[in-house]
């Protein structure tokens, strides 16, 4: 009878041992299928008002090429931005985040960047106009081959950024960069 209690208890904590095992190995399978997400913060004062800019963003995605939200907040609605996967050089600010992938999509093919603006937001393909309080949601595609032999994470660092539109190309202030690898 010893024996047999002892078997009981055996195989509980066996059945035990192995759920235990094949959890954590379903919750790493699953994280590492997900993209991961990443916020970068970076405040400016622009025009006497400050802006505490957040950017979250995927901080890894595939290679291949894959559709990302990319979800902001805080920013000024009066400037607008450009919302994309660029090569980055320094911190925020320090030099214009270029080429990014797909260019100027004024077409709207190629999904891989989205412009936020509250003048013609919404009304062009790849456009939307702020939210409440300076805030976004989009989605772009990304990859990893930038075009002319520019490959993120082999000849230049990539991040998801957010840069000033076209009318206002020079200013560096809405600058903000979530890195990104890709697998």
């Amino acid at each position: 009878m010893h024996a047999a209690l002892l078997t009981r208890k055996t195989v509980r904590l066996a059945a035990r041992a192995a759920f235990a095992a094949t959890a954590a190995v379903a919750l790493a399978l699953g994280m590492a299928g997900s993209a991961s997400a990443a916020t970068s913060t970076r405040t400016v004062t622009d025009g006497g008002a400050t802006f505490t800019l957040r950017v979250t963003a995927p901080g890894t995605a595939a290679a291949a090429g894959q559709n990302v939200t990319v979800t902001g907040s805080g920013f000024n609605p009066a400037k607008g931005v450009y919302v994309g996967l660029c090569a980055v050089t320094g911190a925020p600010g320090a030099a214009k985040p270029t080429p990014c992938l797909g260019g100027s999509d004024q077409a709207g093919t190629t999904g891989a960047s989205h412009w936020v603006n509250n003048t013609f937001g919404g009304t062009l393909p790849n456009t939307s106009a702020f939210g409440a309080g300076g805030t976004f949601n989009v989605t772009i595609h990304v990859k990893a081959d930038l075009g002319n032999g520019q490959i993120c994470g082999e000849t230049v660092e990539c991040a998801i950024v957010t840069r000033a539109d076209h009318f206002n190309s020079s200013n560096r202030k809405y600058d903000v960069h979530v890195p990104v690898t890709f697998n």
